[in-house]
Parts: C-alpha cells; sequence; structure tokens
C-alpha cells in the first residue's frame, strides 16, 4: 500500500467544461449534472487547463460556502496520462508534512518549524517556513508548479512581481551570511527535470540564475498526484 503524505477525501469524478474569472469553473460530473467548482489556482494553468479533460472535485457540506465543490485535480496527456494538482492550497500543507518527517535530507537537521515568519528588506514579506537549522536557520519558500514541456517542469507560468520579491528577498538573506531554500513542488508525477520558465517570465530565471550563483539553495521536489493522495518521489534535476 502507498504511504502518501497527504490522502484526499472522497472525490468526484467529471470533465471541465469552462473555466472563467479565475475563481470559477463549469464541471459536468460523471452523472451527467454539471457544476460550479471553485477553482483555487488564479493563474493562467499554461498547459493544463484543457477544456473536456477529466477532473476530481472535492464537495463541501459547509453551508456558508458560496460554491460546493473544489477544483482539485485535472489530468493531462503531455507524456501519458498524468494528474496535476489544482488546489495551491495544499503544496504547503503536504510540505510541511514532508518537513514534519524529515523527507528532505538536504536540507540538514532542524529541530523547529514555524510558518508564515515575517522577513525581507520591508519586513512586510512572509516566508512559507522557518526551520531552527543545526548551525543556522533556514528560510524556506514554495512555489507550486504544474507547467511542463515533455518532462521538464517550469516555473513561473507567468510573471511575477511577487515570485521576483522572493528571490530578491532570499538572495539578502543568503548575502548577509543566512541560508535561504527555494522548493519547486512539483504538482505532478510525469516530469524528472526542472528549469526556470524563461519563456514565460525571463526577469525571474535571471534573477533565480542569479540567486543560485550566490548560494541560494533550490529543492525541485516531484509529487505523485492521483485521486487518491500525493506521494513524494524525490529531487528533480536542476537544469539552469
Amino acid at each position: 500500500m502507498t504511504d502518501f503524505l497527504y490522502q484526499y477525501p472522497p472525490l468526484q469524478a467529471g470533465v471541465l467544461v469552462k473555466r472563467y474569472k479565475r475563481f470559477f469553473a463549469d464541471i459536468m460530473l460523471t452523472s451527467g449534472e454539471t457544476i460550479i467548482a471553485h477553482c483555487p489556482n488564479t493563474g493562467p494553468m499554461t498547459g493544463v487547463c484543457v477544456l473536456g479533460n477529466a477532473v476530481q472535485v472535492s464537495p463541501s457540506n459547509n453551508p456558508k460556502r458560496k460554491l460546493a465543490y473544489t477544483w482539485e485535480l485535472i489530468e493531462v496527456t503531455d507524456n501519458q496520462p498524468t494528474w496535476v494538482g489544482v488546489n495551491t492550497g495544499l503544496p504547503n500543507r503536504v510540505v510541511k508534512l514532508a518537513l514534519e518527517q524529515h523527507l528532505f535530507p538536504e536540507l540538514g537537521n532542524y529541530s523547529e518549524i514555524k510558518k508564515e515568519v515575517v522577513y525581507g528588506c520591508d519586513r512586510k514579506s512572509r516566508v512559507d517556513f522557518w526551520l531552527q537549522g543545526e548551525n543556522q536557520p533556514i528560510y524556506l519558500e514554495v512555489k507550486n508548479t504544474t507547467w511542463a514541456k515533455d518532462k521538464l517542469a517550469l516555473f513561473p507560468d507567468t510573471v511575477t512581481t511577487r515570485g521576483q520579491k522572493h528571490l530578491r528577498e532570499l538572495t539578502t538573506i543568503v548575502q548577509q551570511g543566512g541560508r535561504a531554500v527555494m522548493l519547486y513542488f512539483i504538482n505532478r508525477g510525469d516530469c524528472d527535470r526542472f528549469s526556470p520558465g524563461k519563456d514565460a517570465d525571463p526577469v525571474y530565471a535571471k534573477l533565480l540564475e542569479e540567486a543560485i550563483k550566490i548560494g541560494v539553495e533550490v529543492l525541485p521536489c516531484r509529487f505523485e498526484v492521483t485521486p487518491v493522495g500525493i506521494e513524494y518521489l524525490g529531487q528533480a534535476k536542476l537544469e539552469i
């Protein structure tokens, strides 16, 4: 039996009919009913948002919710049929579970995990995770990655000024003698390599290359995503 890091609640199958206004998706369930689901990924979802493809949604019993369903997964067929995670709220939760189990040996030993710690030059940013390392704290940022060409995962899939800012801030931490790590959560199991999405955001790609030269560490982490759960597969090869 697979040892999932995260296990989905029972999901319902359907096909993607339409995505609109960033937050909404019309989905036809296998029952024939068409529902409106919340789309947690507000980006362009390049190469992933394919009308007619199979999807999985999670129902909610919360009466206060405007929409009763959340779009969780979509199946793509670029290389082979592969499920891709849509819910951008999950990667940080899964990474926290992985950190608690010390599944990333590249990080070394750490004794404490904190979320959303204030950092940066203007003290207005929050790093996803702050780890009390063996010798010094580790500032760890997580980026959800779904765009792929063949078996090459790419981030970002659009211009991200926020992502550029995070790279600059992590670089500053290293320049000041600290330790900073950028973790790319590859939200699909068919990619074994990772590169910055230069075609989508050349500024980000240049900043990442510069950050690596200065000493920011990069962990391109592969995850197998299925309608049952999410499993950690190890590191992808970094290609800059």
